[in-house]
């Protein structure tokens, strides 16, 4: 008859393999450090190392068409942005075969077109078609609004617009932005940017209309390119002339189109930035296609701002 196991002994069996188990475990840790240590590269593999900071945008401006400017006015937007374009030569001077189009627009808030306070959905209409028409191979459509991006696109009737007429729909998503400081910015330091929208493209086109602001005085062209920033950019209004110049100095665009909004019948409003409407001084619509800076110095004369 076997005798029974003390207790004791089964204790002590127990302690032993669990010692014989920890020595094993012990020597699998040391073996795995051991390795670890041995293939560790500081440096990485140099097909995944982390793309250099931005330091510029590229320059999509045409040389020999910088300083020009054409003003249009009439009834019709489509017709007055094509007289505008026309007088300079026509879309095909700015826009050809092959090209793949940025056309950034204020979408900044979910109110209706009749308001001013976003780029027109006509005027969006007409451009992506003109653009389409001289061929380019791709047509985008942008900007980073104020209020949640989806409504901005949807109740401004800018987002059906752009897609009817053929342009895809670039939003906001937290992978579509990358750092950036600008050479000799002030502000715009290790900034987030809209980069995904401008990747690949070959020509960029601002399109946004005359509004109201409380600290610029009006909103125009060159702070159409506020709409590619992202963080906490609301920040930069504490010092908006300086911001409003760095983006002059980020962006050089093909070209930029302002246009003067005017409501129904024999009413003529602009939109302010609250997206309040505001009677206007024009009985009809002005819209202007050329460089940033001439725009910028007519319109505030012209609608006196």
């Amino acid at each position: 008859m076997t005798k029974p196991e003390h207790p004791r002994d089964a204790e002590r069996i127990s302690r032993r393999r669990f010692l014989m188990q920890l020595a094993q475990a012990g020597a699998a840790i040391g073996a795995a450090s051991l390795a670890t240590y041995y293939f560790y590269d500081p440096v990485g593999p140099t097909g995944q190392m982390s793309a250099p900071p931005l330091t510029q945008l590229p320059d999509f401006s045409i040389a020999d068409l910088r300083g020009k400017m054409a003003i249009a006015q009439g009834s019709k937007r489509e017709k007055s942005l094509e007289a505008a374009l026309e007088s300079l030569g026509g879309i095909s001077r700015f826009v050809s075969r092959g090209d793949v189009v940025l056309i950034k627009v204020n979408a900044a808030f979910a109110s209706p077109a009749m308001l001013g306070a976003t780029t027109h959905p006509d005027l969006v209409r007409a451009i992506v078609t003109l653009c389409r028409k001289a061929g380019a191979r791709e047509v985008r459509v942008a900007d980073n609004p104020i209020n949640d991006p989806e409504s901005c696109f949807r109740l401004s009737g800018v987002g059906a617009a752009a897609e009817e007429a053929g342009a895809r729909l670039i939003l906001p998503r937290p992978n579509a932005f990358r750092q950036l400081t600008l050479e000799k910015g002030q502000l715009i330091r290790n900034w987030p940017v809209m980069t995904a929208a401008l990747d690949g493209a070959t020509k960029v086109i601002g399109v946004t209309p005359v509004k109201d602001h409380n600290r610029a005085g009006a909103s125009m062209t060159m702070k159409n390119w506020y709409g590619l920033l992202g963080g906490r950019r609301n920040t930069f209004h504490q010092d908006i002339h300086t911001i409003i110049t760095e983006l002059a100095m980020l962006m050089r665009p093909t070209f930029v189109v302002l246009g003067r909004h005017h409501g129904h019948g024999q009413q003529r409003t602009h939109g302010r930035l609250d997206g309040r409407s505001a009677r206007g001084k024009h009985a009809c619509g002005k819209y202007g296609s050329g460089g940033c800076g001439r725009l910028r110095s007519y319109a505030s004369w012209a609608y006196g701002e």
